[in-house]
């Protein structure tokens, strides 16, 4: 194994494994039944004749189908598969394991009733009008692995067009889990987001999106150069399209121009997003930062800089996106409790105010077991942070007036906190009865 493969801790035979692992089970997730049967005559209630006066009861009040049904529980996870994880453009297809992986986070962390949907289309439109057809049934839409710009687009007209949330993680999962990440990182570095020169390479669907939340959580957006695979940002650039200038316009006062180097001079935050290295960050680069910087190299599955490397160049704080190193700023500490909470409301849009408060509460979370340069995010398995989470984003929902329930935070925190453990009981259950067969050797 090459020096570089030992680094990122890579498994040669992992991908077959993985092959293996999926043939056997047919995919990762299912429908199961929630209520009891006891006998063929429960189906008189359950199904025909007795459900008919289900139905008239939501025709009479349509809000009621969060009541009778499972539509406060259920969200689509929305692909045309243009932009899946490191791969691209491999189609909706060959997208469909990803969508299953994050419908089994959903379930597994939030107890969220999650369905792939994969789509037959690549133009913006027909996806949009996909979404409306079949947004009846669900509670929320979780858009996901859609490229830039087209995203932004999708995003921009349901979120107008729906009585329901849409969440795009790329855009919106990935901007909170990083601010999240940040508060303790600044913490730890002693600095503070009025004050800090940030540098954000990437400016796609998790680039432009990071940059907008980290303004309106103080952030000067003055002081912050956004970089794509042309250069900085800036107003004079005529090859951006309307996304990109639209951030342009509002950051990046000096208006410098060049590349990754020329954009992290002098910075004190770097948040790279973009693909995949070693090497796309380099020491050298990293010395250009302010003292006591904090780099965020996120980019899956090999980040642009190698934590040690950074650190060697004067880094205080380093994340990744992989599990294998110190502070790793991943979705799954956000999606699957954050629509959990809007789901238990059922919150109409979730908002940037929603998004600060959820970050704010994981970053709380962490602070309170005791932050370091190597612990400023909770981790995956710290079950204990999605049920104040999802509490956090109910919180802000209800004030900012997006909830349509009135339900006590606290309850959602406890009600959450029972979801997930009975999930993880009933999967321990399952297997332990061989119901679920174990691992092929």
């Amino acid at each position: 194994m090459t020096e570089s493969k030992r680094a990122l801790g890579k498994d040669e035979k992992g991908g077959d494994v993985a092959i293996q692992w999926h043939g056997f089970y047919r995919g990762k997730v299912g429908t199961s039944i929630k209520v009891p049967i006891t006998s063929l005559n429960d189906f008189s209630y359950w199904y025909t004749p007795y459900v008919a006066d289900v139905c008239r009861a939501i025709q009479a009040d349509d809000h009621r189908q969060y009541e009778l049904t499972n539509k406060s529980n259920l969200v689509a996870v929305v692909t045309d598969g243009t932009r899946i994880l490191g791969l691209g453009d491999i189609g909706p297809k060959a997208g469909m394991p990803v969508m299953e992986g994050k419908a089994l986070i959903f379930k597994y962390l939030g107890d969220v009733d999650a369905f792939p949907i994969c789509l037959g289309t690549k133009d913006a439109d027909q996806i949009v009008q996909a979404v409306k057809w079949i947004a009846p049934t669900f509670g929320g839409i979780n858009l996901e692995d859609i490229d830039s710009p087209k995203c932004f687009t999708v995003l921009q007209e349901l979120t107008k067009q729906l009585d329901i949330f849409v969440w795009h993680d790329d855009q919106q999962g990935t901007a909170t889990v990083i601010f999240a990440g940040l508060i303790n990182a600044l913490k730890v570095a002693g600095k503070k987001i009025g004050e800090i020169q940030t540098t954000i390479i990437g400016a796609g669907a998790a680039g432009i999106p990071t940059a907008r939340l980290l303004i309106a959580a103080g952030a000067k957006r003055e002081n912050m150069f956004l970089v794509d695979s042309k250069g900085i940002l800036h107003e004079g650039r005529l090859d951006m399209d309307r996304w990109k200038a639209g951030i342009a316009r509002i950051t990046n006062a000096e208006q410098r121009t060049g590349g990754i180097p020329e954009a992290m001079k002098g910075s004190d935050v770097v948040i790279a997003i973009s693909k995949p290295g070693p090497g796309v960050i380099t020491k050298e680069m990293v010395r250009l930062m302010a003292s006591n910087s904090v780099v965020f190299a996120l980019a899956n599955p090999t980040p642009e800089i190698l934590p040690i490397e950074a650190k060697e160049a004067g880094a205080k704080v380093v994340a990744t996106g992989r599990s294998d190193f110190p502070n790793q700023v991943n979705n799954s500490i956000g999606f699957p409790a954050i629509l959990r909470g809007a789901l238990d409301v059922h919150a109409k849009t979730i908002n940037t105010d929603m998004m600060i408060e959820a970050a704010t509460e994981v970053a709380k979370f962490a602070e309170e077991k005791g932050i370091s340069a190597d612990y400023i995010i909770p981790k995956m398995t710290e079950f204990e942070m999605y049920p104040r989470e999802a509490a956090a984003i109910a919180r802000a929902a209800i004030r900012t007036g997006t909830a349509r329930a009135k339900v006590d935070p606290k309850q959602i925190q406890e009600d959450t906190l029972r979801r997930i453990m009975t999930n993880r009981r009933i999967n321990e259950l399952l297997m332990r009865e061989n119901l679920i067969k174990p691992l092929p050797q």
